[in-house]
Order: C-alpha cells, then sequence, then structure tokens
C-alpha cells in the first residue's frame, strides 16, 4: 500500500482557450493507406523530392515497412506517424586535438525538428501511432523536471489533438513551487501540458511505472482514455526509431554523398532505448559499426540489463555486451555538470559552432575525447559518427552556471560629435 499522506502537486494549464482558437480533442489524422515513407538519399534531385514528400507528409500516419534485415524482428510495428524532418543531415565534425587520422562526423539528430527535436522524435513516431490505434484521448509520460522527451511528448502529442500529462521529477525543496519557465518547461506549459511534480525521494521510493500506473488510474475514473510511455520513450516499440534511424543512415552513407564507412557509432545513453535501435540495427544490417554509449545516468550494467530486456521483447536473440559497449560518463550526477564539463560544451561551440546540451550529447562527448585523450591509439585512424540528440534547451537551466565562462561583449564607444545617418528602419 502506498503511504496514504502521498500526492501529486499538480499545475494545470489554463482551462479555457482564446475563443479566436480552439482544438478538437477527438479527431486525429487519418490514415492514408497507399503512403510508404522513403528515407534515404541518394541525389540532390532525389533529396529534394524526398524533402519534398517528408514537408507533404508531415503529421499524417503511413503503413510501417521494416528493413529487410529487421524482418525477423518481432512484433513488427503496422503504422508509424511522421513527427521529424528526416533524413537528418550528416557532416563532418572539425574538433581539435583529435588522434592520428581520426575523424569524428556528426549526425545532426538535435535537427529532426524545432520545438519537437532530439532522438526522442523518432520514438514518439510508433508509440503515439499505436496510442491512436489504442484509441486513447490522452498521453502520460513522465521524466526529470528539464526531460527533453517530456517537451517532445507534449509537442507531439498537441499535435495530434491529444491532451498529455506529464510527472516531472524535481528537488524536495522545490516540488510545492512552480517550476517556472525555463527551458523545457517552457515549451511544455506553453502547449498545454498538464503537470504533476514529484520528488526525487518520491520517485525512488515508488517507481516511475507506479507513479504513472496511479495517474492512469486517475485519468480512467474521470472517463478518458490514456496511454503511458516510459521514461524516455524506451520500450520495445520506441526502439524501432532507432532501427530506423540505421536504415536511414545506412542509406546516406551507401547513396548518398557521404562517400566514407564509420567504424564507430558514439552516442549518450539515457534511458535505453536508443541504444538498443542503433546497436541492434548496425548488428542486423550491413553497416556493422561498432557501437558505444556513454552512460548519463544509473551506470554500465544497468543498461546493459534494460537494453536487454529490449532487445527480448523483440526477440532479438542476441546479448547486449556482444553489440554494445557501454560507458560511464554520469561525472557527478544526471543532469549534473562539472565546471570542466561545462567548460568543455563552451570551447565546442565555441570552435565549432556546434552546440552540446549538458545533459546527455555534451556529456558523451566529453567521454569521448577524454578517451581519446588518454588512449589516442584506440582512436586512431577510425572514423566515428557521433548521434547528436538534441536537447539545446537543457542549457537554459544551466545559465547561471555557464554564464562565467562566455563573454564577447563590452560597452561600444561612442563619441557625441559623431554625426547622424540613418540606415533601413529607425527601430524606434
Amino acid at each position: 500500500m502506498l503511504n496514504s499522506t502521498w500526492s501529486i502537486r499538480r499545475l494545470t494549464p489554463s482551462p479555457s482557450l482564446s475563443p479566436f482558437f480552439s482544438l478538437p480533442t477527438t479527431n486525429t489524422p487519418k490514415l492514408r493507406p497507399n503512403q510508404t515513407p522513403f528515407r534515404f538519399m541518394a541525389s540532390t534531385t532525389q533529396l529534394q523530392q524526398q524533402q519534398q514528400q517528408s514537408t507533404s507528409e508531415f503529421l499524417t500516419q503511413r503503413p510501417y515497412h521494416p528493413p529487410t534485415w529487421a524482418s525477423k524482428l518481432n512484433p513488427i510495428p503496422s503504422h508509424a506517424f511522421s513527427l521529424g524532418h528526416f533524413p537528418t543531415p550528416i557532416h563532418k565534425w572539425n574538433l581539435p586535438n583529435l588522434p592520428k587520422d581520426t575523424e569524428v562526423w556528426l549526425k545532426r539528430d538535435d535537427l529532426s525538428g524545432m520545438q519537437l527535436s532530439g532522438n526522442k522524435v523518432r520514438k514518439l513516431e510508433f508509440l503515439l501511432a499505436d496510442a491512436v490505434a489504442q484509441g486513447a484521448d490522452c498521453i502520460i509520460t513522465i521524466g526529470g523536471i528539464q526531460s527533453n522527451h517530456c517537451r517532445a511528448t507534449a509537442v507531439a502529442a498537441k499535435y495530434l489533438n491529444l491532451d498529455c500529462f506529464l510527472i516531472l521529477r524535481t528537488s524536495k525543496m522545490l516540488v510545492e513551487k512552480d517550476p517556472g519557465l525555463t527551458g523545457n518547461l517552457l515549451v511544455e506549459r506553453l502547449v498545454g501540458a498538464h503537470i504533476d511534480l514529484v520528488s526525487k525521494e518520491e520517485y525512488s521510493r515508488i517507481g516511475s511505472l507506479t507513479l504513472t500506473n496511479l495517474l492512469k488510474e486517475k485519468l480512467i475514473k474521470e472517463g478518458r482514455k490514456p496511454y503511458v510511455i516510459p521514461v524516455g520513450g524506451s520500450n520495445s516499440l520506441g526502439t524501432w526509431g532507432y532501427i530506423e534511424a540505421i536504415r536511414e543512415i545506412e542509406n546516406q552513407v551507401q547513396k548518398g554523398t557521404i562517400k566514407t564507412s564509420f567504424d564507430d557509432i558514439v552516442v549518450a545513453c539515457g534511458s535505453g532505448g536508443t541504444v538498443a535501435g542503433l546497436s541492434i540495427a548496425s548488428c542486423l544490417s550491413e553497416l556493422k559499426t561498432k557501437v558505444t554509449a556513454y552512460c548519463v545516468c544509473d551506470d554500465p550494467e544497468y543498461f546493459y540489463d534494460y537494453v536487454q530486456g529490449l532487445l527480448d521483447g523483440l526477440e532479438a536473440g542476441v546479448d547486449s555486451h556482444d553489440i554494445v559497449k557501454i560507458e560511464n560518463a554520469k561525472g557527478v550526477g544526471y543532469a549534473m555538470s562539472t565546471a570542466e564539463e561545462l567548460k568543455f560544451v563552451k570551447e565546442v561551440a565555441e570552435s565549432t559552432a556546434v552546440i552540446l546540451d549538458p545533459v546527455y550529447s555534451g556529456k558523451a562527448a566529453y567521454g569521448m575525447m577524454k578517451d581519446m585523450a588518454e588512449n589516442p591509439r584506440k582512436w586512431e585512424g577510425r572514423k566515428i559518427l557521433f548521434i547528436h540528440t538534441g536537447g539545446l534547451l537543457g542549457l537554459y537551466d544551466k545559465n547561471e552556471e555557464i554564464g562565467s565562462l562566455v563573454g564577447g561583449w563590452r560597452r561600444m564607444e561612442l563619441d557625441e560629435s559623431i554625426p547622424r545617418k540613418d540606415g533601413t528602419g529607425k527601430m524606434f
């Protein structure tokens, strides 16, 4: 039995929308049975055609056909929504101080959308198709106070006219207070997500499954039809998002303009679904690329076990230890950054114009570069594809910590005798 004194602190969106704007709550995009996705880059003309098709298919539901090399996995999803802008680009990442003849390339899944961006979009394409198929009228999911997954879910759900209920984990000191409008929270609250706050201690004691089930039971009693998405969208169904991503990478490499093959795929690991999809798909496809994941919470053995469960749920018949190498990059704790890690994020942005989030890709890239510095021969001559999983909004939660690392401003010196001359637009 749960402690009867426990309760979820709820923040509800505005009860009514502007009279000039209203959304239906039950209509969902209709299935187009003859619509088949094509996600590859074979030439400039084909890329332009695909981008036009991707735009026209946005928010539509399509039948899903797996890659031939994944056809023995089970179960195979029947449908998916088009939620992201794919394929995401791959380009060379000119990081300084790489080992001899080492190349790092970047897969820009941070560019899969704007407010709906990052690696979670790929999972949500399958998860929300299942939710609609089951007749859901609302979505429940759970995560940290700055969860990228929760923000992406809130946006995607609203796109499909589904209400979204988020359970967000925060500190004991803040659980009774308004969580504010920083980063992901701003987007979630703008799109009208219902937010329930729990403390880290309550989350640890009760667990994410029980918390989401409690909310699910409550909503069912209120006459709703909720669909629960687990932490990070990481279940066996969500894993198909990154199985599909490997097909995308494979086509970009084999038929596109990259003209290179990769020895390694490197990615952050926070809930396990992205890693499970990348590793099993790389193993089954022609890529046969070594996957290294840097976990930003828990520990490697936890994720080997969790990924194994996802693989077993697909009847993959492989051992997680054989298809992925998981390294620890948690540092001082999940979503907690050292001064050295934040300095690294700033230096990468300054030298390459690639902005890493401090929770996931920032820690993974930091772990990779640290290992390269300590073990250069291990990486010499290798071609690495780093998956940027997004999370830019998480940086806004670190503005005070990172403020001392950035400069680049000064008061412009102006002499009062300088004559006035207007340009285009007075701007006042």
